[in-house]
């Protein structure tokens, strides 16, 4: 959860003719996979594969990306650059210690279209609750991936492997037991 206080403003009332002071709420984000559903049925649009999201687009995720009371775009309107820098950081951050290790000759990922919908169905093959839907989004998408690795049949040894294994393992005996063959 990443918490943002809005700034308060000043905004000047034509009726009384002073200035109105309105305080900025306290807002409680999460990247989340909710907080994607939420945008990609607003938007109609994938969240992930998105690359070229528009101020606008940001704006309704942030709103989106709200735990609590939505925030209207008027107070949005007040946050500041860092707070925006802040709210993208958020967005980046592994949340997790786990790391993956490329294989060598291993395929690029796909270019398929992640949408909030394909993420469930990952959730329910690899058995994980809905109550990780509420996760940071980058550590829930861990999370499966550490399933479908650790699910994966083993590697088969290679034949050349297997026989210098062999070899090694006969050697070590007849070491031990002082024979030669």
């Amino acid at each position: 959860m990443l918490p943002i206080k809005v700034p308060d403003w000043d905004e000047w009332d034509e009726k009384t003719e002073m200035f109105v002071r309105h305080k900025g709420p306290l807002l409680k984000l999460e990247h989340s996979l909710i907080s994607i559903s939420r945008w990609e049925a607003i938007t109609h649009k994938p969240f992930l594969n998105n690359k070229d999201r528009t101020d606008q687009d940001m704006l309704i995720y942030i709103r989106c990306m709200a735990m609590e009371k939505e925030p209207s775009y008027e107070e949005l309107m007040h946050l500041r650059a860092d707070d925006f820098k802040r709210i993208g950081e958020y967005i980046d951050d592994s949340q997790t210690a786990t790391w993956f290790r490329e294989e060598p000759g291993r395929k690029s990922p796909n270019r398929r279209i992640i949408t909030s919908e394909l993420i469930y169905y990952w959730m329910i093959k690899a058995g994980v609750p809905f109550e990780c839907q509420k996760w940071h989004i980058n550590r829930l998408m861990t999370l499966i991936r550490v399933v479908n690795e650790e699910e994966k049949p083993k590697k088969k040894m290679s034949r050349k492997a297997m026989l210098a294994q062999r070899a090694k393992l006969n050697a070590e005996r007849r070491a031990r037991l002082g024979t030669t063959g």
